[in-house]
């Protein structure tokens, strides 16, 4: 039995190899749960800009003079650096830092341009609010039930790791600008903007 001039057995080596090829299915999903994941970081951007009533009401919009920041840092009730969190919760540039960050990882990842930035970025944010929520204690300092459901893989880790498997797959060149970005020749002198 052939499969397109090729006996099915050298198309099933090839097909488990790994690295070997994406499928045209697999290349689609990847591109959606690229877009999805983009516009996560991207909905959380615009709700603390704009207080669009979902997680941020617009009387603390961040345009509106609220903090992206010190709601949920000034809250950190778990882990050795509650002080540290506490300490930068609302400040300017933790503000600023934040904010662009979710702009940019959503913008990139909703484009498909620069997914190796916004892996690391991604990666750097999510281990931060990782340390921040510290999914290790059972209890807050004040004895209470943590909330914390596993130690490890919580939705940081999967975020993280989402991101990281998006730019090593070339997510963004499906339904996204990654070729086009790829082509540019400032993007070709510097690879890791890919």
């Amino acid at each position: 039995m052939t499969t397109t001039g090729r006996t099915t057995a050298a198309h099933l080596e090839h097909v488990e190899a790994p690295g070997s090829m994406l499928t045209e299915t697999a290349a689609r999903v990847l591109a959606v749960f690229r877009i999805s994941t983009g516009f996560v970081f991207l909905w959380a951007f615009l709700d603390k800009t704009f207080g669009l009533g979902y997680a941020t009401p617009a009387e603390r919009a961040w345009i509106n003079g609220g903090s992206p920041t010190k709601g949920f840092l000034s809250s950190v009730e778990v882990g050795p650096f509650q002080n540290f969190f506490h300490d930068i919760a609302g400040t300017t540039w933790a503000n600023w830092l934040f904010m662009l960050g979710l702009l940019g990882i959503g913008l990139a990842l909703i484009l498909g341009i620069g997914m190796r930035i916004a892996a690391v970025a991604a990666t750097a944010m999510m281990a931060m609010m990782w340390i921040a929520e510290w999914p290790l204690a059972q209890h807050t300092s004040a004895g209470e039930p943590s909330g914390s459901t596993n130690p490890i893989t919580d939705y940081h880790y999967m975020y993280a790791v989402g991101a990281i498997v998006l730019a090593l797959t070339y997510a963004g060149h499906t339904w996204g600008l990654g070729r086009l970005w790829a082509k540019l020749p400032f993007v070709q002198k510097h690879r890791w903007l890919i």
